[in-house]
């Protein structure tokens, strides 16, 4: 998910995050061992087709077995043979309460007849290495491991626990090992003060240089609804007003003149209000309108109008994204059926889009039903996702000494996702969830999901120095 749909939504100020030299230097043994886990992890295929998640965390376990941590804190637990996610838990004092690490082992297919190199083989060639996982996302999975490993070898002692959760299924399959651990082994997130997600945020490049190091402060709600319409059939010679292509066709173009209401949250507040000088003389207008105290709805409207990213920034949208009918070009059909995706605000549930949806379709006669990322329908949940909110002062105390040792002068930048990643479950069970990557891709070179992935050999140094130094400040005593 790393590096999609990203919306960065305001800016701290600079001068907070100069003043601090690079920390960057890493003792070579850690290096060498970052290099060891990601290349064993590349090489891992843990696809949804042909690949085994379970081998890559049997691996990643026997790592820190070998570390020393007891086999009693490494556990193995998923749905399937192939599907196990690996739960390592570094024992801390108890003081403080416990916090997750999240990220997912699994990748997307890659077929090597259209990459230039072996997309389950590390190669190291002109400063990259090029791999599946690369950037999306085996490069965090082996930095969060050999954190674990250094700060044991250390002697450190966090003032309270801190839980990695190794997944699968964030890309694709059935079994999201996020939401299956959430559901069957509750007793991971109990008293969890917050969820560091390593599947978003991150660094962004122009030709190597660092010009932000941004982190995930709130994200959209992925959901689905299936719209469905029956009737007897019957031959196409003799239609009736029944027909049920025409009343989901109707359904849709209903729901398509309903859009949800206009919501300007604190997020995109403090988007507005430092993007508005790059505007237009009259787009600045809109935006001083629509931030004054009261909101100029016209503004508002006017802003949501004006492009597909203003639009998704200031509404929940819902869109239709399949359509299935028909058995026979001389039959009527029996059912038809669509299906509506939709990306709700923080602050709201998929419970409330189902009730705008059936206000806007206005037809009794057609079911509507949430189904699930597995597939199963049903009822929609009623439980809102976590308000847009600012991270906790702990978390962003460790980005801002974090990001100041390693990228000193580079501004700390929030960001929303118009998509959904893993932290759509932990936030869905009411836990703070922040995406956070110390990790640099170029803008110019995001080839997760695509061909010939490859991430800069010294973004992998640079974002286990990152981690390490957040993860350990996260883990001390105030």
């Amino acid at each position: 998910m790393r590096q999609f749909f990203k919306l960065c939504v305001a800016v701290l100020s600079m001068t907070a995050l100069t003043g601090a030299a690079a920390d960057t230097s890493l003792p070579a043994k850690d290096r060498e061992l970052v290099h060891q886990l990601f290349q064993q992890l590349i090489e891992i295929n843990t696809t949804h087709s042909v690949g085994s998640v379970t081998k890559a965390s049997e691996a990643m376990r026997q790592r820190l077995l070998d570390a020393g941590f007891p086999a009693a804190d490494l556990l193995l637990a998923g749905p399937t043979d192939s599907k196990q996610n690996l739960i390592a838990r570094y024992r801390g004092s108890g003081k403080g309460r416990p916090v997750v690490i999240l990220s997912h082992l699994d990748v997307v297919e890659a077929q090597p007849s259209e990459w230039t190199t072996d997309p389950f083989r590390l190669i190291e060639k002109d400063g990259y290495y090029y791999g599946r996982g690369a950037q999306d996302v085996k490069d965090n999975d082996a930095i969060a491991v050999e954190t674990f490993i250094r700060l044991r070898g250390e002697g450190y002692q966090p003032n309270r626990d801190l839980i990695l959760l190794l997944t699968a299924d964030e890309e694709a399959g059935p079994d999201n090992g996020a939401a299956w651990l959430v559901q069957h082994r509750p007793e991971l997130f109990q008293n969890v003060e917050f969820v560091v997600n390593l599947d978003a945020g991150g660094v962004d490049l122009q030709a190597g240089r660092p010009l932000s190091v941004t982190y995930e402060a709130a994200e959209k709600t992925y959901a689905d609804f299936k719209l469905s319409a029956h009737d007897a059939g019957g031959h196409s010679s003799q239609p009736n007003a029944k027909n049920p292509i025409v009343r989901i066709s109707t359904a849709l173009v209903h729901l398509q003149a309903s859009p949800f209401p206009l919501e300007l949250n604190g997020v995109v507040r403090g988007f507005l209000t430092v993007e508005v000088a790059e505007y237009s003389a009259s787009m600045q207008a809109l935006v001083h309108a629509a931030l004054a105290t009261p909101t100029d709805p016209q503004a508002l409207a006017q802003l949501a109008a004006g492009s597909p990213f203003m639009n998704a920034l200031l509404r929940t949208t819902c869109t239709p994204t399949r359509f299935d009918s028909g058995q026979a070009n001389n039959a009527l059909p029996e059912l038809a059926k669509a299906n509506v995706n939709c990306r709700i605000l923080p602050g709201h549930s998929p419970l409330e889009v189902q009730e705008q949806i059936a206000r806007a379709v206005n037809d009794s006669e057609i079911t509507i039903q949430y189904c699930s990322s597995g597939g199963v329908c049903g009822a929609a949940p009623s439980t809102a996702g976590l308000p847009a909110a600012a991270p906790i002062p702990r978390v962003l105390d460790a980005l801002k000494s974090a990001s100041a040792k390693v990228y000193p002068g580079v501004p700390l930048v929030p960001e929303m996702e118009t998509g959904a990643s893993d932290s759509v479950y932990t936030m869905r069970a009411g836990i703070p969830s922040y995406g956070i990557s110390g990790v640099g891709i170029d803008e110019d070179d995001v080839r997760a999901h695509g061909k010939d992935e490859r991430l800069r050999v010294s973004s992998l140094d640079d974002g286990l120095q990152f981690f390490y130094l957040f993860l350990r400040e996260i883990g001390s005593p105030r």
